[in-house]
């Protein structure tokens, strides 16, 4: 079983840039592909971007593509979501969360393991 940890939300303004981190304790994160998902206030969660066990597959949604940057540093334990180019619809909680699937799905209910999320701000 493994716990994860978000940080590194806050308010930003619209073009800024932030780094979200979800550290892992318990079971290493390299045993899991690691997503990142969403929730903006009364709306579903949405998927962000999926990194493989590996590093080797990763996968964003169309919304984000092109700003977002998933990546992974196994030695630290560690999952990042670098977000540049913010806008205000990219308001919402982040969460992190892991998948036992060595390729990652896209799809919330796949993943076994949650981190209690971080808000994230971007003011226009």
């Amino acid at each position: 079983q493994v716990q994860l940890v978000e940080s590194g939300g806050r308010l930003v303004q619209a073009g800024g840039s932030l780094r979200l981190s979800c550290a892992a304790s318990g079971r290493t994160v390299s045993s899991y592909a690691m997503g990142w998902f969403r929730q903006a206030p009364g709306k579903e969660r949405e998927f962000v971007a999926v990194i493989s066990r590996s590093g080797g597959l990763i996968n964003y949604a169309d919304s984000v593509k092109g700003r977002f940057t998933i990546s992974r540093d196994n030695a630290k334990n560690t999952v990042y979501l670098q977000m540049n180019s913010l806008k205000p619809e990219d308001t919402a909680v982040y969460y992190c969360a892991a998948d036992s699937n060595p390729w990652g799905r896209l799809v919330e209910y796949e993943y076994a393991y949650w981190g209690q999320g971080t808000q994230v701000t971007v003011s226009s």
